[in-house]
This record gives C-alpha cells, sequence and structure tokens, in this order.
C-alpha cells in the first residue's frame, strides 16, 4: 500500500484509510466482534494504516471494538477519532466547551486501550464554542502527548483559518466524491494553501456510486433519512452511476474502483476512507489505489459528472443545521 502525507504536517498515512463506522453501527447488519476485529486484522495486513472511529459511533461501542481490534499493531496504525456531539449523539446537538473535550479525549484513550490519540478531529464545529478555543484545548491535549495532530471535519473556509492561526489542522474529514464535489469550490483550494490533508468520508457516495443500489432501501437502512436515497431520488441518480460505469467497464475496473481512482488523483494529499464489512469490498477498495487513471480519463470523467445534476440533499435537516458555513 502506498503512503500519503496529510498536507505539511508530517502525518503519514496509507492512501487508502479505512472507516470503522459501519463494523457495528449502520443498519443492524454490522459484523459481531469476531468477525469485525479479524476484518480490522485482514486490513492491516493488507497495508491500511489508517483507521477512522467517533465516541458517537454507537454511541461509544465502535472505538471500543477498534481500540480492541488494533491493539496488537498500535505502534503501526494511526488511529483517529472525534469530539463535539452531545452525549455523543449527533442528534442531541453540538458540545465543544473545552472541558468536554477532556472528558471525551480521557474516556476514547480508555476505550481505544492506547496512551495517545493520533488524530482527534472536531466532528462538528459547535457555533456556540469560539473555534479558538477548541483549537487552544487540542493544543494543549497535544504538549500533554495526548493527541498528536488536530482535524476538524465538515468545517467551513473561515472556521479553518481561524482554527489553524492557534493550532495546526493536519487534516479535514468531509465528505467529498464524484457524488459530491462541493468541496472543490472553496475548501480544497484552502487546505492546498494552508499544508492540510483532506480525508474523504463517503468516497463512495454512501455506497451509491458502487452501483448496488438501484431500488428502494430496505427500511432498516439508515439512508432511508437522507433525501438523495429517497425511492425516487436513488432513480433520478442512477444516471450518473450507469455514466460511470461505462467508463468503468472500458477500463475493466469497478464503479467503485473508478470513483476511489479519481479521488486518489485529485491530489497527492487526499486520503479517502471508505468503509465495508466484507473482505473482497476491502480487497476491492485496495486495489484501486494502484489504478492509473490517464488525463484524457479523468477528462472525460469531469466532463460526464459535470453534464449531470444529482437530485437531495445529502443530510436530513436536522444535520443539515448543523453543518458549517
Amino acid at each position: 500500500m502506498q503512503k500519503r502525507k496529510l498536507g505539511n504536517s508530517g502525518l503519514e498515512v496509507s492512501a487508502l484509510g479505512f472507516g470503522c463506522m459501519g463494523l457495528n453501527f449502520l443498519d443492524g447488519k454490522g459484523l459481531d466482534k469476531k468477525d469485525a476485529m479479524m476484518l480490522l486484522q485482514q486490513a492491516v495486513e493488507r497495508g491500511v494504516t489508517f483507521f477512522d472511529t467517533a465516541e458517537a459511533y454507537g454511541p461509544y461501542t465502535n472505538e471500543e471494538l477498534v481500540g480492541e481490534g488494533l491493539k496488537p499493531f498500535r505502534k503501526d496504525v494511526v488511529i483517529a477519532t472525534k469530539f463535539g456531539c452531545k452525549d455523543a449523539s449527533p442528534a442531541v446537538g453540538l458540545d465543544s466547551r473545552p472541558e468536554t473535550i477532556r472528558a471525551v479525549t480521557e474516556a476514547s484513550l480508555k476505550r481505544l486501550k492506547t496512551d495517545y490519540i493520533d488524530l482527534l478531529y472536531q466532528h462538528r464545529v459547535d457555533p456556540n464554542v469560539p473555534i479558538e478555543d477548541v483549537a487552544g484545548t487540542v493544543k494543549d491535549l497535544i504538549q500533554e502527548g495526548k493527541v498528536k495532530y488536530f482535524g476538524l471535519s465538515e468545517a467551513s473556509a473561515k472556521t479553518i483559518r481561524k482554527a489553524h492561526a492557534i493550532q495546526p489542522v493536519s487534516a479535514l474529514q468531509s465528505e467529498y466524491s464524484l457524488f459530491w464535489r462541493e468541496p472543490e469550490n472553496e475548501i480544497i483550494p484552502t487546505l492546498e494553501e494552508l499544508g492540510i490533508g483532506s480525508v474523504p468520508f463517503s468516497p463512495l457516495g454512501k455506497g451509491f456510486l458502487t452501483g448496488i443500489i438501484n431500488k428502494k432501501l430496505e427500511d432498516i437502512d439508515r439512508r432511508n433519512v437522507i433525501p438523495r436515497f429517497t425511492e425516487e431520488n436513488i432513480k433520478a441518480n442512477l444516471v450518473l452511476v450507469e455514466a460511470l460505469s461505462d467508463i468503468a467497464q472500458q477500463k475493466n475496473i469497478s464503479t467503485g474502483q473508478l470513483a476511489l481512482a479519481w479521488l486518489l488523483a485529485q491530489k497527492p494529499w487526499i486520503a479517502p476512507i471508505p468503509g465495508t464489512t466484507k473482505l473482497h469490498r476491502l480487497e476491492e477498495n485496495i486495489a484501486s489505489t494502484n489504478i492509473v487513471l490517464t488525463t484524457d480519463e479523468l477528462a472525460k470523467i469531469d466532463e460526464t459528472v459535470n453534464g449531470i445534476t444529482l437530485v437531495g440533499d445529502r443530510y436530513p435537516e436536522f444535520l443539515e443545521k448543523q453543518i458549517d458555513r
């Protein structure tokens, strides 16, 4: 597995990370503990060194699983986790008060069975707490050796600049994919200017870009609350997957691999974190790091995607209100 540095911070990670949330948290279809830990081990054996979790995933249980599963490999992996949700639940609200950040960090350290957190993100920007106070608190935690690097998630360019002035931001985690290219307008240029890495979550469009979603989702599926995943919008947005599938077939790769290879080709400081519960999908994702897209192929993908208008918001209303703008 190739390695990448997240901006100018010096933090080096595998080109493709692993989003751990779905291992035991999504859709009632998570793996049992033994199988989840085995998949984490298989990811490490295949070169993945970058693992993403959060106290809100579960809540709490995902950190416990990741901590136990990666304990044998702790010195060889980068573990990222997050603070910022009230009672570890986005549905309850946001809370990034300094005392909360400290309490959450201490609790996360215990659940992750580690003495330090490699990358600590603010999960969502709290409008009630100055970002300077947030950055200052994480700076103190870094000086104390409990945290190594500071990250933000779904933050605006304005917020990124304010935080970066207090404590250098190593990475911004935001949704970015061929299903959601809005970060290209302002966020990506800001990251490049400041030397901050990009960690795209949902790089496969929450599974949509793999082509396996083509009809109404099961009632238990958590994506049902997302406007882009209504039955009507799935049908309308399939034109994107069909167009990308045609390009992928010409290269003899899957549509998902095309989507990941496209992301990796955008900037050398981008490290996507797709998640999966299946070994064959993990291997398929990892194989995308060896796919080289030519300038002509990238131009064709851009032309194709730019000619398609996608429908539906990417978050339900209560989560849209938490986005920093």
